[in-house]
């Protein structure tokens, strides 16, 4: 895994600028888990990612992952990648081959 020495950063934290609409003061980390991963996934930097793994440790960001409703295709596959999932594991996964697709003209 990409990110196999997040231990090695113990200090590393989430920059809570990724959650701008939400009111700083009363955020829960704990209970708001998959969007604060979602966000990590689509917007952080390797700090972001340390925070996180050292947050929730990798099972429950593996869990996190998986309820996801929504990634794009290129953070489903890094995700999928990085954390072994089989992509089929994935919710966002089975709502997008689940989706009909437009027409194509």
């Amino acid at each position: 895994m990409f990110f196999d020495t997040y231990k090695n950063h113990p200090d590393a934290h989430i920059n809570t600028s990724l959650f701008w609409e939400y009111d700083k003061s009363n955020f829960d980390f704990v209970s708001m888990r998959n969007i604060v991963v979602q966000r990590v996934i689509e917007r952080g930097w390797p700090n972001d990612w340390y925070g996180m793994l050292n947050l929730y440790g990798i099972d429950g960001v593996k869990e996190a992952i998986k309820s996801l409703p929504y990634l794009n295709e290129k953070d489903m596959n890094f995700v999928s990648h990085q954390f072994n999932i089989p992509l089929s594991d994935l919710k966002c996964y089975e709502k997008k081959q689940s989706a009909n697709p437009h027409w194509n003209s």
